[in-house]
């Protein structure tokens, strides 16, 4: 008998879920819509002047409210988008949080804006935490696969020498704090998070083919379960090299989630296209100038950098 009053509690349990996963499904829709087709009006309503900026970037969060809408409501299991909703959430949040410095910017709707983006996230998180427990028997493990690709014009025993050498990674890797080497397979990197805080992994290398492939992993215990790998091939006409990083990454609800959220700031495929160019910068004229003025990494323009010819201006 009390088996039985526990299947049936695990059943409500999972058929409310896709129930509010249903609605966050159709909210996401419409959400999307209002920002693809009147983002002047949904920036008013938030607070905002409606510039051409912020016109580009609402579109842009709307095509991924979208995805996540049409994502939810066309898979059987729809906790994958749902986590993606709770990383977009982290963004909006931080977004919002940028524009309530805003000189323009309506403070009181400001504020409203970010209560209701907390209320949304917070069912966001109920929900794909829900719906992980329930499917698959409880042990569902969600990912989210990001591909970003680059063409430098380098040799691939260039690039895979430089990137090989994970202490060198920090120089175009911005969020990066340090890559310790632990081991013939193994390290430990420390990372960047808001507000001073960082996270850190311990990673192992599972295939390395000389100037052509790095696959890792990152191990039990770390604060961001991710997996990935970088390919060096020559590109088209002998033009350089195609640089390939494919990486999957598993928030697994609360804290976790929040990190990796945090960590990739913005999209995560945009963030990981903006360290490729970064990296493509650096092999090929010798220095990178990150967007912050504060940042910037000299070099020898020209030629590939060497380890040791490492400076820094700063650190942010």
């Amino acid at each position: 008998m009390p088996t039985e009053e526990r299947s049936t509690s695990v059943n409500t349990e999972k058929s409310n879920g896709e129930k509010l996963a249903t609605g966050l499904g159709w909210f996401s829709i419409g959400l999307g819509a209002a920002e693809l087709v009147a983002p002047g009006k949904v920036a008013h309503l938030i607070g905002l002047r409606s510039r051409e900026n912020r016109k580009g970037l609402l579109r842009f969060y709307g095509l991924r409210e979208l995805a996540a809408g049409v994502g939810i409501l066309s898979q059987p299991r729809a906790a994958g988008w749902l986590w993606a909703r709770v990383a977009g959430d982290a963004v909006d949040l931080a977004s919002l949080g940028s524009s309530f410095k805003a000189s323009d910017a309506n403070r009181a709707k400001v504020t409203a804006s970010t209560a209701a983006v907390l209320g949304v996230a917070a069912l966001d998180l109920i929900c794909a935490q829900q719906l992980s427990t329930n499917g698959g028997n409880g042990a569902a493990r969600v990912t989210v696969p990001i591909t970003q690709s680059v063409t430098i014009g380098r040799s691939p025993e260039e690039l895979y020498a430089f990137w090989r050498d994970f202490n060198n990674l920090p120089s175009f890797m911005r969020h990066l704090e340090s890559v310790q080497v632990t081991g013939d397979r193994q390290s430990h990197w420390k990372a960047k998070a808001p507000n001073g805080k960082t996270v850190e992994w311990d990673a192992e290398i599972v295939e390395d083919q000389p100037d052509r492939k790095i696959s890792w992993r990152s191990l039990k215990g770390s604060d961001v379960d991710h997996s990935g790998s970088v390919t060096f091939s020559r590109a088209a006409g002998n033009r350089g090299t195609v640089v390939r990083v494919d990486v999957q990454y598993a928030p697994s609800g609360g804290a976790l989630v929040a990190k990796a959220a945090k960590l990739l700031r913005a999209a995560p495929a945009q963030f990981i296209g903006d360290e490729l160019r970064a990296f493509k910068c650096l092999m090929e004229t010798g220095e990178v100038v990150q967007s912050d003025p504060s940042i910037h990494f000299g070099m020898h323009p020209g030629r590939p950098p060497a380890a040791n010819e490492m400076t820094f201006a700063s650190r942010a």
